[in-house]
């Protein structure tokens, strides 16, 4: 029996090694340098993108325009050399560098879809915080990550933890105000790099 107890042990250690994600931690004078504040009133935005062959929930993100925009891209793949990352977070997300975000995602097998919610400044001050100091997240724990930071703020307590970026997604919905258009795009699912570069991404 120990020895099924060690061997069961080290293949849970194996397993969450195995999950673990680097951190990519920018310099903070490229953060400090990057950071944008968007017009408007705060809003928290929450993306979901979702496969067109069958509508499943394949990626959560959230993006919080406060004192400064961030985007919590939780083990996403998107890059921009305008935007420095620290532990799935980017900053400098100005209107461009969304705009190249949502394309990055929306093509021929996803679509993205966008549910926007004005809240108060308390409220993205701390959403802010939340998702800066959340840390590195493992592969496929984008949905629990986005779920447990929105389920901590005031407003959003009814939203349970969950891996599934559709159930996220309604529940976010459910909420009055918020906004909700869906992108889509026929364009070939490797036309990230020219879409970057047509943002003058240098």
């Amino acid at each position: 029996m120990r020895y099924l107890q060690i061997a069961l042990g080290s293949c849970v250690l194996a397993c969450l090694a195995a999950c673990s994600t680097p951190s990519v931690v920018a310099p903070q004078s490229d953060v400090t340098r990057a950071l944008f504040t968007a017009d408007g009133p705060p809003k928290i935005t929450l993306f979901t993108v979702q496969a067109t062959r069958d509508g499943s929930g394949a990626h959560s993100a959230l993006m919080v325009s406060g004192a400064h925009r961030a985007l919590f891209d939780p083990a996403g793949t998107f890059r921009h050399p305008r935007a420095p990352e620290r532990n799935d977070v980017l900053y400098g997300i100005t209107d461009d560098v969304k705009a190249v975000y949502i394309d990055y995602h929306a093509r021929q097998t996803y679509d993205i879809r966008i549910q926007e919610l004005e809240v108060s400044p308390a409220v993205a001050a701390l959403a802010l915080a939340e998702i800066e100091s959340y840390g590195p997240v493992p592969q496929a724990f984008c949905g629990r990550s986005v779920s447990t930071i929105l389920s901590r703020l005031p407003g959003f307590e009814d939203i349970r933890t969950s891996f599934f970026p559709n159930r996220i997604s309604r529940e976010f919905g459910n909420r009055s105000g918020v906004a909700t258009r869906v992108v889509t795009d026929d364009d070939a699912d490797d036309n990230h790099g020219v879409l970057i570069v047509a943002a003058g991404a240098p």
